[in-house]
C-alpha cells in the first residue's frame, strides 16, 4: 500500500473555477480561496479526526456570497479543494516540518506563528480537535500540492490583474472569506472586517469607501483588526502600479443558520450588499464617478 500523500495518487483535478473572464468588464477581481468543498480521497483517507472537523478549517460557502458579483459580471477565481488539502492564503515557505517525511527541519528555521499553531500551508492540526492526520505526507506529495493547486491559482489571479490593468489602467482583487463571530472593545458583533495589510496592498481610499458602504447599510465594521491579510494581498497588491488588493471577511453567523453549516436565506441579501460594493469599487477605480460629479 502506498504512503500518504503517494505522488501517483495525487489528485489532479482543477484547483479552481472561473467565471466571467472572457471579456472583462470591469477593473475588480473578486478570489475566493477557502471554500472549496472537493475533498481528495487521499486527504480523508489520513484523517486522524472525524471528517466533519475539517468544516472548521473553510470558510463556509463563501462561494455564494460572490453570487450576485457574477451575475452583474465580475469575474470571479473560486478554489475547488479545500483549505485543509492547501491555504492558498500561505506562502509556500509556510511548511511545518513535523508533518511531513523526508524533510529537514534545519531547511526551515524560521517557522511563523502561524505554522506553529497548526495552520500552516498545509493545516496540521485544529484547537480541541488535535492533530488531523495518522501518518506524516510524504515531502514530494507536499511538493506536488503546491506546484499543482496552490501555485496555478496564484498565476491565474496574477494574470487576469495584470490583464485589468492592460485594459483600465487599473485592478482591484477583492479576496473574500468568512470568520467566526468578532466583537469590538463594546462588546458589539463586528458584521465585516476589511484587510489592506495597512495600507501596504492596496491605496487605504479604496479600503475606507469599502468599510463606509458596509457601515452605510447598518454593519459595524473594522479594518486590519483582527484580520488584515494573508499572502493572497502580499503577492498580489501593488498599490505603486495601481493594482490594489483588498481582503473582505464576513462574519458567518450574517448568513450561516445556527450549526455554521448550511445557507440561509440571508446568503442572497448579503451577496447583493457584496455585488453592490464591487459595482462601487469598479465605478471608484474607473473614475466614473468623478465624470457623473461633473456632469
Amino acid at each position: 500500500m502506498a504512503s500518504p500523500g503517494s505522488s501517483k495518487h495525487l489528485s489532479t483535478a482543477s484547483a479552481y473555477s472561473l467565471t466571467n473572464i472572457e471579456m472583462l468588464e470591469f477593473p475588480v477581481l473578486i478570489s475566493v480561496p477557502h471554500a472549496g468543498r472537493e475533498y481528495p480521497s487521499e486527504l480523508i483517507d489520513n484523517l486522524n479526526v472525524p471528517a466533519s472537523q475539517l468544516l472548521r478549517l473553510e470558510d463556509r460557502y463563501a462561494d455564494r456570497l460572490a453570487a450576485s458579483a457574477i451575475a452583474t459580471g465580475f469575474p470571479a477565481i473560486i478554489a475547488r479543494k479545500p483549505r485543509a488539502w492547501v491555504d492558498l492564503n500561505r506562502s509556500p515557505a509556510e511548511i511545518d516540518p513535523d508533518m511531513v517525511a523526508g524533510m529537514d527541519p534545519a531547511k526551515t528555521p524560521h517557522i511563523s506563528k502561524k505554522v506553529r499553531g497548526g495552520l500552516g500551508i498545509l493545516p496540521r492540526r485544529l484547537h480541541g480537535a488535535g492533530n488531523l492526520w495518522r501518518e506524516k505526507w510524504q515531502h514530494q506529495h507536499v511538493v506536488d500540492r503546491i506546484e499543482q493547486d496552490h501555485e496555478p491559482y496564484h498565476l491565474k489571479v496574477g494574470h487576469i490583474l495584470e490583464q485589468m490593468r492592460s485594459v483600465f489602467g487599473c485592478a482591484l482583487l477583492l479576496d473574500l472569506h468568512s470568520m467566526p463571530s468578532v466583537f469590538d472593545e463594546n462588546r458589539s458583533q463586528i458584521g465585516f472586517v476589511i484587510g489592506d495589510r495597512f495600507g501596504r496592498s492596496c491605496d487605504s481610499r479604496y479600503a475606507e469607501l469599502a468599510a463606509v458602504h458596509f457601515r452605510g447599510e447598518g454593519y459595524r465594521v473594522q479594518t486590519n483588526h483582527p484580520y488584515s491579510g494573508g499572502y493572497v494581498l502580499q503577492r498580489h497588491g501593488k498599490p505603486e502600479r495601481n493594482v490594489h488588493a483588498l481582503q473582505l471577511e464576513v462574519d458567518r453567523s450574517l448568513y450561516l443558520d445556527e450549526s455554521l453549516r448550511e445557507p440561509t436565506d440571508a446568503a442572497q441579501s448579503i451577496a447583493r450588499l457584496i455585488g453592490d460594493c464591487c459595482v462601487m469599487l469598479a465605478e471608484q477605480l474607473s473614475g466614473r464617478h468623478q465624470l457623473e460629479a461633473a456632469e
